[in-house]
């Protein structure tokens, strides 16, 4: 058994899509759109073959999770780099181009090397060596 796939609502799904594509090589499929419902969605694909779905809808309830307060359900997608360096690498990437450091690389409790970044959409996204 494994997953299929994984799927969040975003706001802004143009935005989203090229964060995923540009920091963690996801290829996107072309875009779906259903005009009956409003729905749009994008597959991405990443090189482990997993893949996540981004999807809009314009009515949507906001979610009030954030890291600081987050809230039951999905907390967080992780990508592993595959070293240390590229962890520190990446991070300072995402820093440089303005993106939101939640947690500094490090050594966690359960032994992972990783930081923590959020997506455009503020999603909790942990780098892991």
């Amino acid at each position: 058994m494994k997953i299929e796939h994984i799927a969040i609502w975003v706001k802004d799904l143009e935005k989203t899509k090229a964060f995923y594509e540009k920091y963690f090589g996801a290829i996107s499929n072309e875009k779906y759109y259903n005009p009956t419902k409003k729905f749009e969605s994008y597959f991405l694909s990443f090189e482990n073959v997993s893949r996540l779905e981004i999807m809009r809808k314009p009515d949507i309830q906001e979610n009030n999770s954030s890291y600081d307060a987050q809230q039951f359900g999905i907390v967080h997608l992780a990508f592993s780099t595959g070293s240390k360096e590229k962890v520190d690498e990446l991070t300072e990437t995402l820093r440089k181009d303005g993106y939101k450091i939640a947690g500094e690389p490090r050594t966690s409790g359960d032994g992972y090397y990783e930081s923590v970044i959020l997506d455009p959409e503020n999603n909790i996204v942990e780098i892991i060596k």
